[in-house]
Formats: C-alpha cells, structure tokens, sequence
C-alpha cells in the first residue's frame, strides 16, 4: 500500500511539472512535505519522480513508438504521465512487470477516464516487450 502511495505522490507531481514546468519544482517538493505520508512514503515518491524525469526524454521516444495514432502532447495529461512512470519503473527492472501494470491500472482507474485502463494496459504491455527484448524496433513509416 506505501509503495501504490508512493506512485500516486510522484504522479500527481510530474502531471504538475508536465503543466507548470521545471519551475515548479518547489511547489511540488512542498506537497510531497504537506501529504501526510510516512517519511518512508515521501521519500519513494521523490526517487520515483526523480528517475522519470531523469529519464523522460528516454521514456518518451519509447512511449512514442507504442502509442500509435496518438501524438505524445496530445494524450491526456494523467495518461501520459501514468506511462511515463511505469515505464520508468519496467526500464529500471526494480520491480515485476504484472505489478508495474496493475499499479499503472490502477492510476488510471482512480485519475483517469474509464477507456485509460485498456489503453495504458496496451501500450505498457508493448514497452514491456521491447524492454525485455533489448532493442528497439524499426521506427513506423510516418
């Protein structure tokens, strides 16, 4: 339960970086503080927003790859920081696939709208096997 905390925390953190930008990262690190989480909680919270950010750039080519038909911007916002997070999470192998997912569908259970959950269960489960291959497929004919 601290650990699905944890990811609500840095959720709600990089869906107001992706809106506010770099600038608020003050504003962020203060609700972190002000969440009423256990120390312990907070602190997961901040390593995993600081490996997704770290890793955006990363993240996101691989993101662009597997949501196909959809520009990255033109996601919804909570969609898209919930694959950026767990892909974050599949890419550092910390911690099993099936929980990555069902975590991530959770997210979008609780933040997102009813269609999310199939679309982001799509999309990781792509990211997921190029992960475990190694490589990267062939770039999609524009």
């Amino acid at each position: 339960m601290k650990r699905h905390r944890a990811r609500r925390l840095a959720l709600q953190g990089l869906c107001c970086l992706d809106v506010q930008g770099a600038k608020a990262a003050n504003l962020v690190d203060l609700f972190l503080e002000d969440s009423r989480e256990s120390s312990e909680t907070i602190a997961a919270a901040r390593s995993l927003l600081a490996r997704a950010l770290a890793g955006q750039p990363d993240i996101d080519t691989i993101l662009a790859r597997h949501a196909r038909h959809w520009d990255l911007p033109r996601l919804a916002l909570v969609d898209r920081n919930i694959l950026r997070l767990a892909s974050c999470e599949l890419q550092t192998g910390l911690t099993p696939l099936r929980i990555v997912i069902s975590e991530a569908l959770k997210l979008a259970h609780e933040f997102s709208t009813a269609e999310s959950p199939r679309f982001i269960n799509g999309v990781l489960d792509a990211v997921a096997r190029e992960i475990a291959k190694g490589k990267k497929p062939p770039e999609p004919d524009p």
